[in-house]
């Protein structure tokens, strides 16, 4: 196999593990500080948990169901595999701490569950929070992701998210220095960022302690208030256009960060825009033709 020029997730988390391990998606039944009016109302204008959550993802079921059967789902080709929760809708520590770990403890007593992922936004994190979760790292794989989305205040605005980039920064570096893994989540062609504004940021977020990095496209959701036209526009680039900018992204950052995607798929009854018409790991094997073709 051709060694990529950057750092994967998949070889990178086959190393963390003497078997074969699996995310399995939950919903926990969180919600967050810009939908239920703490900070705002109506969420951010890009979001629709349906284009990214599975069937067995769904805060009607318990923790546990959802576990077996996300499990009973992936067992059917690798019978060996073990799992890690994921607890992906929403913002899944905004909560108090007592609730926070009833959730995760049910989760990690499912049996094959060998660790947690925690998705949440970097404004429902405090110190009580990460001292709870730097003890709970001694004795589980443990990531806690956070949205950054972009290091933009105007953007930020812009897109209802309900914090600042120092909010994001403070929090990844806190998570840091308790010697949990940091996941960040950011977005590529955000109202008003073009080319040459991604290719900053990316300096700004890789100079930040974060160990895993996922990237998307901005995509345009049936049903989002950025369906219905905000100004800014969005940035909808070309399939060749997205390529060559990851690619300029990937040179310029950190050259030990573990890139975990590149771009997201969501459902086409869903999807406005971007439509490549390519999954996600078509689009990868274009980057990665594209990197090598550049050594």
């Amino acid at each position: 196999m051709t060694q990529k020029p950057y750092r994967d997730y998949g070889t990178w988390i086959r190393e963390q593990f003497p078997f074969r391990v699996q995310k399995i998606a939950i919903d926990a039944g969180f919600t967050c500080p810009n939908r239920d009016g703490k900070v705002g109302l109506g969420g951010c204008v890009f979001c629709d948990n349906a284009t990214f959550n599975p069937s067995y993802c769904n805060k009607s079921k318990t923790i546990t169901d959802q576990l077996e059967e996300g499990k009973a789902f992936f067992a059917r080709k690798y019978p060996d595999m073990k799992y890690l929760a994921y607890f992906q809708a929403y913002s899944n520590t905004y909560a108090p701490l007592s609730v926070l770990k009833e959730r995760y403890e049910e989760a990690l007593n499912v049996k094959d569950i060998v660790g947690i992922v925690i998705a949440t936004r970097p404004d429902c994190i405090d110190d009580e929070k990460l001292d709870y979760l730097a003890e709970l790292n001694k004795c589980t794989f443990l990531i806690l992701e956070y949205g950054v989305e972009t290091c933009n205040d105007e953007t930020l605005r812009i897109i209802n998210r309900g914090h600042t980039f120092e909010c994001s920064k403070s929090a990844i570096i806190k998570t840091h220095e308790r010697g949990i893994l940091v996941g960040a989540h950011f977005i590529l062609g955000l109202p008003g960022e073009d080319r040459n504004e991604i290719m900053r940021q990316a300096k700004i977020i890789s100079s930040l302690p974060i160990d895993i990095l996922k990237l998307h496209q901005m995509q345009i959701i049936k049903g989002t208030r950025l369906a219905q036209g905000i100004t800014p526009p969005p940035h909808t680039f070309t399939v060749e256009e997205y390529i060559a900018i990851i690619a300029d992204f990937i040179k310029i950052s950190r050259k030990d960060i573990i890139y975990e995607r590149f771009v997201s798929q969501s459902p086409k009854d869903l999807l406005i825009a971007p439509n490549w018409g390519l999954k996600n790991h078509e689009l990868t094997n274009l980057l990665n033709n594209r990197l090598a073709r550049k050594k």
